[in-house]
This record gives structure tokens, sequence and C-alpha cells, in this order.
């Protein structure tokens, strides 16, 4: 779905990712942010960035892209595993890799791996994704291989029974 909208006067002085949320609500604010990000949204013609400050006058158009069918495929995308038994599997993410499909990362992800990797993670909420790290980050992640190993680690993480540890590069 294409779409245009001019800026009117007194609208001005917001975030783009904002206004469009506002403006065009079938899309999340998170969703703008990810379509804006994609160059799927400009701003009088050029690209732009979610936090830029609209001004009265501006010309913003898009491009969504069309619908998906919403299955995710399986994709041949090496796993760095570090442990795996019957309940869990334990993988070292790298960076560069995101973690859910979304807008703008439709396919390469770790779902899509995980998917590749074993077609019953399909059957499992979330692919058996308890948690997640960014798409620049690297790090450990569990990821549930049943239904039960996700409902404890679902629990683990609420009650903050998981230790968690962090170091920062520079």
């Amino acid at each position: 779905m294409d779409g245009q909208i001019t800026v009117d006067a007194g609208q001005g002085n917001v975030r783009l990712d904002a206004f469009m949320g506002q403006r065009v609500p079938e899309q999340s604010r998170s969703q703008w942010k990810s379509l804006i990000d994609a160059e799927m949204v400009r701003v009088n013609g050029k690209p732009c960035k979610p936090n830029q400050k609209l001004k009265s006058g501006d010309e913003i158009h898009w491009a969504l892209p069309e619908e998906r069918s919403g299955e995710i495929l399986p994709e041949e995308i090496p796993l760095n595993i570090l442990y795996e038994d019957e309940s869990v599997l334990v993988l070292n993410k790298p960076a560069g890799l995101v973690v859910h499909p979304a807008a703008g990362n439709e396919s390469g992800t770790l779902v899509n791996a995980l998917l590749f990797h074993d077609a019953a993670f399909g059957a499992i909420e979330r692919a058996g994704i308890v948690h997640r790290l960014d798409k620049d980050t690297s790090g450990v992640m569990v990821v549930a291989r049943t239904e039960a190993a996700m409902t404890e680690l679902q629990r683990q993480f609420k009650a903050r029974e998981t230790e968690k540890a962090y170091l920062t590069l520079v």
C-alpha cells in the first residue's frame, strides 16, 4: 500500500515515527520506525530517520510491503549450538542476526534458522524463543524445544531467577 500525507500547519515539531503512528494507526509506531529505517518512507523525496522532526508543509510518501502470508520459512543459516537436549537448545547468537522476522527483516532471522534446524520449533509459540538479543548484540540464548520448557523458562525469566551477565567491548 502506497500513501502520502502533507504535514498541516500546527502538526509540525513532532517525530516522524510518532506522527505516522498517529496518522496511519494501521501500523504501530515501532512498525513505522522499521519501515523508515528500511527507507520505505521519505520526507520531501529524501530518506529520513524515525526521530526526524517534521515541519508544516513536509510531504511524506511511503510504500508498505505487500502482506506476507504469515508463514515463516526455514532457511539454512548456520547456528553455533553450545548445548542441545530434548528440552532446550542453547546457542551463541552472532551480531548482525535478527531474532524474529518483522518489517524490513522478513527472512534471514534466528527463527528461520531454528525452523531449518528442526521443524518442531514451528509448533512452539514464538519458535521457543523466550528472550532476545538486539540485532547488533552477540551472546548466548536459550531456546525452548517443548511447550513445557517454554512455560518454565518464561516463569524463570519473569521471576528473575535467571542470571544474566553482560560484557561491553568498546
